[in-house]
Parts: C-alpha cells; structure tokens; sequence
C-alpha cells in the first residue's frame, strides 16, 4: 500500500476517525493501531507478517526477562539471545543468498565446485527498520535507559505502527512508548502541520521524485553509453534529488500520519544537500539511521576509542544495511574513508569558523562528492558503475535528451534546498490559520495536483526494497 495511493487515504482516514473515538480506551485504541497496521503490512504480504509478530513477541519477552534476571550475567546472556535472533532473521532472509553467491564465486575462482545452497525467499518489505527498532528497545532495557514494556499491546503497537512500518523514520522506545500509555490530544497546530507534511510529501514524490526516476534517472542508469557526459551528469544529479525527494516525502508523509493521531517521530532530513562536510551531511540525512548507528554500533565498537576504525566498520555496515550487494558495500566505504578523512584534517586543523565563500566551496565540494558516491548505490553492479564513470570522465557535452521539463523538475529538487526556511514556515502557519475544512479541501487539491501534474505509473518508494 503506497502513501500516494487512495487506498493509504481511506486507511488513515478510517485510522483517524477510530482513534479519536477511541481515544479515552486505551485497550481499544492500540487495537485498532495494531490491527490497522498488521493490515497495512498484510497488503504488501500477509506471509511475511509473522515475521514482524515473531521479531515483536521474542523481544517483548527478551525485555522481560532483562529486568526480571538478577545477575550481570544473565542480562548479557538474555540480550545476546535478543540480538542473536534479530539478527538471525534479518540476515536469512535478507543476506543469506548474497553471502553464498559471494562465497561460491570465490570458490569458483579457484575451480571448486558451488554449495549449491539457496533460500527461495523474497526480502520482507521494512524488515530491516522494524529490526533496527526492536534491537534498540532490548539494548535500551539492558542498558537501563527504559523499563520494559508491560503490556505487550504497546510494544507490539510500537513495532507495528504503520506510517514508520515499512521505511521508518526508526523510532525509538523511550520517545515512543510514553507516547502511547498518555491520553493522546490533537491540537490545532499538530492537525495543521500534519496535514501540510503529508501536502508537501505527495508533491515531491509524484511530481519531482517519480518523474525524474521514470524520464531521466533511470533511462540513463539503464543504458550509460547512449549520454553523453552532460547528460550523465544530469542524471546523476537527478538521482540525488530523486532520492532525496523520494524518501523525505516518505518521511514527511510519515511523521503526518502520525501528528494526526497525536503522535511524534524523529525529524529524518535537515537540508542534507546543504551540508558543508561529509560528517555534517550525517547529520542532515537519514537522520533517524545515522544517530541509531552512532548509539548502538559507533560506540558500541568502542567509539572514540579508536575512532576511524569504527567510522569505517560503521560505514561498511551502513551500506550492507541498504541492501545485499557488493556496490552498497563500496558506498558505505566511500563514506566510511570520507568520514575518516574528515576528522583527520580537523585533528589537524582545529575547528575554525568558514567564511562565507570558503562554506560555500565546501557545500559543492561534499554536494558532488556525495553524488559520486550515490553513483555505486544506484548502479545495479560494478560494471555498470564504472560505465557511468567512464562516461562522465569523457567530457562530451549536449544535452539534446534533457527537454526542458526535465530541467524544471531539476531546478525543483535543488529549490527544495534553496527555499528559506521562514517561508516555509510562514506557509505552513498561514495554512494552520485555515479552517479545518479548507485545510481538509486543500489536501485534496493537493492530491488531486499530484496525480495531475506526476506521473500514472505505480513508482514504490526506494527505501522499500531496504
């Protein structure tokens, strides 16, 4: 079920208006979370719920039996077993084939006969955040930042919740859960911003993000050779905005849904193509990731301790996190080595205050590195990667395949960065300042606009397949 489909609208029309009847129930209230996401997830594949019922039920008794266990090592026995399991069912299902392959074709580098090995399975949509979010609630008990879950209607809710589901943003159980045991409100000005994200989602992802996957970024991943150098690198500028406006519209979109039930989710983008450095491009995108890596990998490895081996273990598993390939690996590294860099010169340098030029050098600087980087995550192999970069490397120009729509969505990705933040937010006030029904009237339009102005064909968001 997509956020831009009338089907997502019906569910969380029907999601609103139950929950706010309910609101005084609290029983009934999380029933009607849980049972409306284990919906949502059942359109995408009613199978591979139990996975998220299993990955739920196993930590909420891990949580349990944290508190419950009286000595130091029990806990380390009980959250080993948590983490073993979560771990365990994400990597069978998402890694298992992929690390045989790799192994087979090592093996056959040296004429030794494949295993023969092979899971006929398919990657649960979503299950590397609801995993994310389940292994930071048991490391959270262990570490004695929450206690435990007591009814297993909100954790499983916590899990479960639908508009973070399948894409995030990754919450996390000490901001969510509270949540959820209050009396839920719904002000004015949440109604009105919920609305409003969910407006501004809709556009970027049909309008920009889908229109420039299906006319240009695509078409020029698909066949390198046909572009030449001016027209690779507009599409690789494309995909950057593609995927920035393709995911942020997910999350924007999310943290909508949720303002409408009263509830809060981590901020994921600040701007990220606005970052003066790689480190600080960490702090701008995938928020919701990049914090939960620092949290319970970075300093888990142990942190400052020796910190530019653990940016670079961090990194690799970031990529292999984004998917089970070889070319999300080299683009973990890429800012692994980046990051690494980094901190080196500022070990070297000190902190000092950029002029306004000098930030602005650095901003292109890190802007292009990062879509050089974005070049092997796209790029469905190596090969096709290097296609790209042989392309741009041979500096022909002409642009006769770039019309001038596709130049229009292009200035409309980077305005997406560009536009002061006052005004978006005078925007968003102006449109809090409405009535109800012209707010509700002016989401419609909005739909409407979308669909009009964006493309008939079904786009999934990219962060899905993740």
């Amino acid at each position: 079920m997509l956020f831009n489909s009338p089907e997502y609208a019906i569910l969380l029309s029907t999601v609103f208006l139950g929950y706010w009847l309910l609101a005084r129930r609290r029983v009934l209230r999380l029933l009607l979370l849980i049972a409306a996401s284990y919906f949502f997830y059942a359109w995408w594949s009613a199978y591979y719920l139990g996975l998220v019922l299993f990955t739920s039920t196993t930590d909420f008794l891990v949580g349990r039996q944290l508190r419950q266990s009286a000595t130091p090592r029990g806990r380390k026995a009980w959250l080993a077993a948590g983490v073993v399991v979560d771990l365990g069912v994400l990597c069978t299902f998402k890694y298992f084939n992929f690390f045989v392959a790799s192994l087979e074709a090592g093996l056959a580098q040296v004429g030794l006969p494949a295993l023969g090995l092979h899971l006929d399975v398919v990657v649960p949509v979503g299950i590397s955040f609801y995993t994310f979010e389940s292994l930071s609630y048991i490391i959270d008990v262990y570490r004695g930042r929450i206690e435990p879950a007591q009814s297993p209607l909100e954790y499983f809710s916590f899990i479960s919740f639908f508009p973070c589901l399948v894409a995030g943003p990754i919450m996390r159980a000490p901001g969510f859960l509270p949540q959820l045991r209050a009396l839920p409100s719904l002000t004015v000005e949440a109604g009105s911003r919920g609305l409003f994200l969910i407006a501004v989602g809709l556009i970027k992802k049909s309008v920009i993000a889908d229109l420039l996957a299906l006319n240009l970024v695509d078409r020029v991943f698909d066949a390198p050779a046909r572009y030449t150098s001016a027209e690779l690198l507009a599409g690789v500028y494309g995909y950057a905005l593609q995927l920035y406006c393709d995911f942020s519209a997910y999350s924007d979109i999310a943290i909508g849904s949720a303002l409408l039930l009263g509830l809060q989710v981590p901020r994921n983008f600040d701007l990220p193509y606005r970052a003066s450095s790689v480190a600080d491009f960490w702090r701008r995108w995938h928020i919701s990731l990049s914090t939960w890596l620092r949290d319970y990998l970075y300093f888990s490895l142990g942190g400052t301790r020796a910190p530019y081996r653990n940016m670079l273990l961090t990194m690799l598993l970031a990529g292999l996190w984004h998917g089970a390939a070889w070319t999300f690996v080299a683009w973990g590294l890429l800012h692994g080595l980046a990051l690494v860099v980094t901190r080196a010169f500022h070990a070297w340098r000190g902190e000092r205050a950029a002029s306004p030029l000098t930030r602005a050098v650095l901003v292109l600087a890190t802007f292009h590195f990062v879509c050089f980087a974005w070049i092997f995550f796209r790029a469905p192999s190596f090969g096709r990667a290097w296609e790209v970069l042989r392309g741009l490397a041979e500096l022909t120009g002409g642009t006769a395949n770039i019309t001038g729509g596709l130049w229009a969505l292009i200035a409309a990705g980077f305005a997406t960065h560009l536009v002061p933040r006052r005004l978006v937010d005078g925007t968003q006030a102006a449109a809090a300042r409405l009535p109800a029904a012209a707010q509700a009237a002016l989401l419609v339009a909005t739909v409407a606009a979308a669909r009009w102005l964006g493309t008939t064909a079904v786009v999934p968001f990219i962060y899905f397949q993740f």
